[in-house]
């Protein structure tokens, strides 16, 4: 018969397993990086992950699970989803190692790891800055740092052309086989969307958008008086009444959005994305 003490030790165990495994790459480190080989892949690029139909994983896919104190709670459709915000990567340090799915990482495949999607789930991925466009089937959880939306592959990260500077800005669209809520039946499903190229483009924040310019005036003296620079109101034209959007940057990089975010958050603004001109 089994001893209080010991249950006790075994469901400790199992819970700390659990932990681990949905933490993914979250314990990515400094010491972390490319093949010894250098900064490219050996021979010919992969082709990008090819979506199709696919159970939930067993593994990985609670309601809710906590990393460093902190709680998230996993989608239960991709439908619909798109997000902007910071890309990472992950390599050597994690290759081999099990995902949360219990798939082995590798480095070489063009996968990825996100905090709320189902997995596995297939996304697009596209860097705003010059517009290089990839997918991904993720199957891992992170990056649990602040403003990163999602963690690629090494070979993912080449193809986006965000090796060296080791970050960013991106666009993540779920290409769902979900069926869409009853609420969107008559929408087009997010797998059958298609897009043509577009140019590289600059990346602007964009932190309120106003009917009334009064408003869009206060929003932008706010921005001044605080020492943000780059701020501007943009009047969409078209639109009766018109709509005033109030933008900073261009943003250069990451590394610039992460500092922008802090500032704004000082002051009292915490809503905000990325656009694009």
């Amino acid at each position: 018969m089994t001893r209080p003490e010991s249950r006790c030790r075994i469901v400790l165990l199992a819970i700390l397993a659990l932990v681990l495994s949905l933490g993914g790459c979250a314990s990515k480190k400094s010491s972390d990086g490319p093949p010894r080989s250098g900064s490219s892949v050996s021979g010919s690029l992969p082709p990008d992950a090819v979506p199709r139909e696919e159970p939930k994983s067993r593994y990985g896919n609670p309601p809710v699970y906590e990393v460093y104190g902190v709680r998230y709670s996993v989608m239960n459709s991709s439908y619909g989803y798109k997000e902007r915000g910071v890309a990472s990567w992950y390599g050597k340090k994690f290759h081999g190692r099990k995902t949360s799915s219990q798939e082995p990482y590798d480095m070489y495949a063009m996968t990825a790891a996100h905090k709320s999607l189902p997995l596995p789930t297939y996304v697009r991925v596209r860097n705003l800055r010059n517009n290089k466009s990839i997918v991904v089937r993720v199957n891992d959880r992170g990056p649990f740092v602040d403003n990163r939306i999602i963690d690629l592959s090494y070979s993912a990260a080449i193809k986006l052309d965000m090796i060296s500077d080791g970050t960013a800005l991106v666009e993540v669209t779920a290409l769902s086989y979900d069926d869409p809520p009853p609420s969107a039946k008559q929408d087009v499903p997010t797998r059958a969307v298609t897009t043509a190229p577009e140019a590289p483009h600059d990346v602007y924040v964009q932190v309120g958008a106003f009917g009334d310019i009064d408003n869009a005036k206060r929003r932008f003296a706010l921005l001044r008086d605080s020492g943000i620079d780059g701020a501007f109101v943009h009047k969409e034209e078209g639109r009766s009444p018109a709509l005033y959007r109030i933008r900073i940057g261009p943003v250069r990089g990451a590394d610039d959005y992460d500092a922008l975010v802090n500032k704004l958050a000082r002051i009292g603004v915490t809503e905000s994305h990325l656009v694009t001109n």
